[in-house]
């Protein structure tokens, strides 16, 4: 239906102009002959100057009139092209995250042996979003988790996690330290002309050979250890990246156990809404207190339903969420 409207639309226009063309040699016509009429009857009868009059005024309303009309077929062409590019634009919102979420957030992912994972990904305005995850073995005993968050939404969010992301998979590859590999990340993407972007994440390397979780974190919020019958926050060991190109960070260790659980999130998570209050990081960590047994996909999925009761409302902001349980 839009296509066909689109056609009408040109042809109105072409039309338009056509008539115009028309018009005005129609137009040239009456003047000549008013003209002539004008140039014989100068001297002979005021009859001439009548002829010349109701000949020239139809000929210059005719003009006047085809001036306005073609004015209005640009103005009518220009409309149809902003709305075209605006419906481009539209349609590349809509139809963006179908090519672009299973790059930031795939639907499936690997079986790792040795540990259970679950995870949740919403795109809260329906655009593209800038919320990422990432699970990957960087060598047999060595499997990266990672979660960050690309400030704002659209299509310049989404290309710049596309971006971090991918450049993350090949730091962590050269690097054993988690932070040494923010650092080289930081120092590739901050600078240049992306001055209003920056992007908080979360690191961590699972070592079971060694029996050690490191972890470093940009900005990001605190993500939760399960370890030892209690509750941990893994707070921020550095600032957000793409802000300071010489930003360091720092990389802590701590011991990894059967049973173990980390859960990562992004800020979508603890900033809903209810009033003025916050869902907030003490009750996610109680969440994972109030069954800390339970499967990681359940957790993931019981906690985003329970910021969901909390606002009572649909959640607005990007979320995503990542647990993982070591076996």
């Amino acid at each position: 239906m839009k296509e066909l409207d689109s056609v009408a639309q040109r042809k109105a226009i072409a039309l338009t102009r056509g008539d115009y063309r028309r018009d005005l040699h129609a137009v040239m016509i009456y003047l000549l002959l008013a003209t002539a009429s004008l140039i014989v009857g100068l001297t002979d009868s005021l009859s001439i100057v009548a002829v010349y009059a109701l000949l020239a005024i139809p000929a210059l309303f005719t003009l006047i009139y085809n001036r306005n009309a073609v004015r209005e077929a640009r103005l009518s062409e220009e409309r149809f092209e902003m709305e075209k590019r605006a419906e481009e634009a539209l349609n590349q919102e809509t139809l963006a995250p179908r090519a672009w979420a299973g790059r930031l957030a795939p639907d499936e992912l690997p079986n790792f042996s040795g540990f259970e994972v679950g995870r949740i990904y919403q795109a809260g305005t329906g655009l593209m979003a800038g919320d990422f995850f990432d699970l990957f073995k960087v060598s047999e005993s060595r499997l990266v988790a990672v979660v960050g968050d690309v400030a704002g939404h659209g299509i310049e969010s989404s290309i710049t996690a596309f971006q971090a992301k991918y450049l993350l998979r090949v730091f962590l590859a050269q690097f054993r330290d988690p932070a040494q590999a923010l650092e080289e990340l930081n120092a590739q993407m901050a600078g240049g002309d992306r001055i209003e972007e920056f992007i908080s994440l979360v690191v961590v390397v699972f070592d079971t050979e060694a029996g050690t979780l490191r972890f470093a974190s940009a900005g990001h919020p605190a993500a939760f250890l399960w370890h030892e019958r209690e509750v941990r926050p893994l707070k921020a060991t550095g600032p957000l990246l793409m802000l300071n190109p010489t930003a360091t960070y720092l990389s802590r260790e701590i011991p990894l156990e059967t049973g173990d659980m980390i859960l990562m999130y992004t800020d979508g998570l603890a900033e809903v809404r209810n009033g003025e209050d916050l869902f907030g990081e003490d009750r996610i960590a109680q969440h994972i207190t109030r069954d800390p047994g339970m499967a990681p996909d359940v957790l993931a999925k019981t906690l985003l339903e329970s910021a969901r009761d909390f606002s009572r409302e649909a959640i607005e902001d990007d979320v995503a969420i990542l647990a993982i349980r070591r076996e």
